[in-house]
């Protein structure tokens, strides 16, 4: 009988009489060893949750109260565990302002679908520093009537992970040498920006532009020149241009400029501004200040284009007649 009572197999309510004084002591040593090994598994618990870079973390939805939140959000978040759970308040005010109502308009979808295996969005953290997190959760308990009681969580931090996308993104889509758009990138998106606007019956611009004289620049003064000249106005393509607006580098010395719910007289004034920033331009060389000029070609958009490249032709076409016309101008196809 002392031998199951120490297994712990004899319930109390089978001993018939008190226990002796071998049966106490085996009894409270076996107490105290139960008590350590709670004791160890509570400090392996509290050593993996440190050791998890995410912030595992619960909330009554019922009380709105978040009842708890593991080590790490004092290193993701940049705040005491206090913060977060003094109210969910709290935890909201921690949200970018722009993800705030996307952050919580995934929480109703995870209320009515029980669980979400992602949602990314922006925090701020205590010191100011924006971070992306991806957070995992679901619905762990529901009340009787089938109501949501406990929502669980793992908020992991991506930022890295962001900022490899956005470079890779960037990568793709930008040409290295000027940062504006490259080809491919342009006429995809100049191709969406077409059918929207016949679909639509919205207005829209078409500016392709070339250096003038840029080989002469490249044999005088060497590639490494040219390549400066190809910044400096990519540069002045950017600040004339609006939002919504895109810029790219679609050839050698070529660019093009799409102009979405642009009419003629408004890409009239936006070519034009473009035209006089370049003349601006002063770049250093050997021999002095170089004057930088560009020869421009506009087309609009007509009711009878069928296809992004009956835009592109016409404004090809302008493009080399203001060349054969003296350079430095825009000429409307």
């Amino acid at each position: 009988m002392i031998l199951d009572f120490y297994n712990g197999d004899l319930m109390d309510e089978q001993l018939t009489g008190p226990l002796s004084a071998d049966e106490t002591m085996l009894a409270l040593l076996h107490s105290r060893a139960e008590a350590e090994r709670l004791r160890d598994r509570e400090r392996l618990f509290s050593a993996l949750l440190e050791s998890v870079n995410a912030v595992l973390w619960a909330l009554d939805w019922q009380t709105r109260e978040i009842v708890y939140v593991s080590p790490a959000y004092e290193q993701i978040f940049g705040r005491p565990m206090a913060f977060a759970l003094s109210s969910y308040d709290d935890w909201l005010n921690n949200i970018y302002p722009d993800d705030l109502q996307y952050a919580q308009d995934s929480l109703n979808q995870v209320l009515q679908q029980g669980a979400m295996e992602s949602r990314e969005y922006r925090i701020i953290r205590g010191d100011g520093e924006v971070r992306w997190l991806s957070d995992k959760c679901f619905v762990s308990q529901r009340t009787e009537a089938g109501m949501p009681l406990l929502i669980v969580g793992m908020a992991e931090d991506i930022t890295d992970k962001k900022r490899m996308e956005e470079e890779l993104q960037r990568l793709a889509t930008t040409d290295v040498l000027t940062r504006s758009s490259n080809r491919r990138h342009f006429f995809e998106s100049a191709q969406r920006a077409f059918e929207f606007a016949k679909a639509s019956g919205e207005s829209l611009a078409f500016l392709l532009m070339d250096i003038d004289d840029f080989k002469k620049i490249n044999d005088r003064f060497g590639h490494q020149m040219g390549d400066l000249v190809l910044q400096r106005v990519a540069e002045c393509g950017a600040q004339a241009t609006r939002r919504g607006d895109l810029f790219g580098r679609i050839g050698g010395e070529e660019f093009a400029l799409l102009l979405p719910g642009c009419d003629l007289e408004l890409a009239e004034q936006i070519g034009g501004r473009l035209q006089r920033a370049v003349r601006q331009l002063m770049v250093p060389t050997t021999d002095g200040p170089l004057r930088v000029t560009i020869s421009q070609g506009l087309a609009i958009l007509h009711e009878s284009d069928t296809g992004l490249d009956a835009l592109y032709a016409r404004a090809d076409e302008a493009m080399y007649k203001a060349k054969r016309q003296g350079k430095d101008q825009i000429v409307q196809g």
